[in-house]
Order: structure tokens, then C-alpha cells, then sequence
């Protein structure tokens, strides 16, 4: 059997989770990451037929049973995944009850996942119905994009359009748009639900004055979705209050999505 550290899903999560905490967007123990694995690949680095521990998850993911994630740890710092990530990662399995979970590997010390799993999972549900290919679910507090929910409209139109006029190459990253929850209380079922809601047709989502989640085929897909949007916010923190001389227009993103034959939201644009 393989070594689990040369597993390509554990150095990816070592090495994502160290550029999120050096970009500033995973303060302390903020944000999280769940990636769906493929049961076979787990099976070379592991024994996925002996447990070590039953963990509840807090919710009914009867959908996913039998589906292995990799996800991070509750309480758990980003910048430390690197220097142990046995402690600060855990490999778990939807067990036959959906409700409860088979730790495979990691949180060594005790551990469990992050309390935010719940929201994870119905995300996962939701774009797994959008998309099959989605298999990762990225939560993070980049600065600007959480300033910008203090100072902008929580209107998902009209943040959108914001964003997409702030870099050429937005509407080309997220032609399907940001979809935007205001303020509610973390880590419990009813933020997941609402964010499982919108991730029926939005791959990002703004947390009101927390932060966003994004999805994506791999951890480098939803990075970059994430990384963009949050470009996309400083350049309008920094122009915000000053005179507009000059912008990207409506009529220029029209232009953009013909050359890269993209299927955007029209309805977002005031033509």
C-alpha cells in the first residue's frame, strides 16, 4: 500500500491550505475545504474496509453514502496543515445510516470535522446535481470581498455586475454570476441549506460580512474562482469613492462573452 503523505488529495490540501492562510483569506481556525475523492485512488494509500472511528455529522447525507471526502478539521488552523497534516485533515466516508460518518484517516489527536460539514454537504448534493464534475467545496474570508459586503448593496444582480466591470476577465471566471446570502449565525444547518440553495445555480456564494464559498472541479478551479472575485473587490474598494472616468460597459461585456462564446446571465446586464 502507498504512503498517504505522497497521496496527491493530501499534498494538494497541504499545499492550498498554505496559500489561503499566506493570502490572508483563513485567519486562525477560519474557513474550510472538503474534497471529494475517488473511492478506488483512496483504497491505494489506505484500507477503507477498517474504520477507526464512527463520527456524527449532524445531518442526513443519504445522498452521499458511500462517498469518500477529504476535509478539514474543526478548530484547525490552516498554516498548520503543512507541519501535520494527519492532525489537521481527516479522510471520512458517508456511512449506510447517512447520517454518521467512517473516519479512514487523520484528526490524530481526537479530532473531527469541520463544524461547518453539514453546509458542505448539502453543497456537495446540490453540485453534484448541477455538475458531476464539481468535487470540491472551498470556504474562505478573503479581506476585500468581505469588505465590500459592508459598503455594497447584498443584491446578487447588481454585486455581480459590480464585480464583472472591476476585470476583463471576470464574466469569463464566473459568467454564471455570485449568488449573495445576507448575515446569518455559522456552522449551523440553516446557513447550509441556504447556501445549498443557491449552489443550485451559482458556484460561488457570499456570506453577508463572513466570507465566500466556491466550488469547483479540483482544488485549483476553486482557488481561482475565489482568488478572482476577491481581485475583483479590492480594485473596487479602491475605486469606489473616486470619480468613474473610465469602465468596462455593458456593452463591452456583451462583446467579451461573444469572443469567448460564453453562457452568462443576460439578465444582469442594463441593456
Amino acid at each position: 500500500m502507498k504512503d498517504i503523505f505522497t497521496a496527491p488529495f493530501v499534498k494538494g490540501m497541504m499545499k492550498t491550505t498554505a496559500n489561503m492562510y499566506r493570502m490572508g483569506w483563513d485567519e486562525r481556525n477560519g474557513g474550510n475545504i472538503s474534497m471529494m475523492l475517488d473511492n478506488d485512488e483512496v483504497a491505494e494509500y489506505l484500507d477503507i474496509n477498517k474504520p477507526i472511528r464512527k463520527i456524527e455529522m449532524g445531518f442526513d447525507a443519504k445522498e452521499l453514502i458511500g462517498k469518500i471526502f477529504i476535509v478539514t478539521g474543526t478548530g484547525k488552523y490552516f498554516k498548520n496543515v503543512e507541519d501535520d497534516p494527519e492532525c489537521n485533515l481527516g479522510i471520512i466516508r458517508v456511512a449506510e445510516d447517512g447520517v454518521t460518518a467512517d473516519l479512514l484517516w487523520g484528526y490524530s489527536d481526537g479530532g473531527r470535522p469541520t463544524s461547518e460539514l453539514p453546509a458542505h454537504l448539502m453543497s456537495h448534493i446540490s453540485r453534484l446535481h448541477a455538475n458531476p464534475e464539481n468535487r470540491v467545496i472551498m470556504h474562505s474570508h478573503p479581506t476585500n470581498t468581505l469588505a465590500m459586503t459592508y459598503v455594497h448593496e447584498l443584491d446578487e444582480k447588481k454585486f455581480t455586475h459590480s464585480l464583472w466591470e472591476m476585470c476583463t476577465e471576470c464574466i469569463v471566471v464566473f459568467p454564471d454570476g455570485i449568488g449573495v446570502l445576507p448575515w446569518m449565525v455559522c456552522g449551523t444547518n440553516e446557513i447550509g441549506i441556504a447556501t445549498a440553495e443557491k449552489m443550485k445555480e451559482f458556484r460561488l456564494v457570499i456570506w453577508g460580512q463572513h466570507g465566500i464559498y466556491g466550488c469547483g472541479k479540483d482544488l485549483d478551479e476553486a482557488f481561482g474562482l475565489i482568488e478572482t472575485v476577491e481581485k475583483a473587490a479590492q480594485l473596487y474598494l479602491m475605486t469606489a469613492h473616486l470619480p468613474r472616468v473610465n469602465t468596462i460597459t455593458d456593452p463591452d461585456l456583451v462583446e467579451l462573452a461573444k469572443a469567448f462564446k460564453l453562457d452568462y446571465r443576460k439578465d444582469y446586464l442594463d441593456l
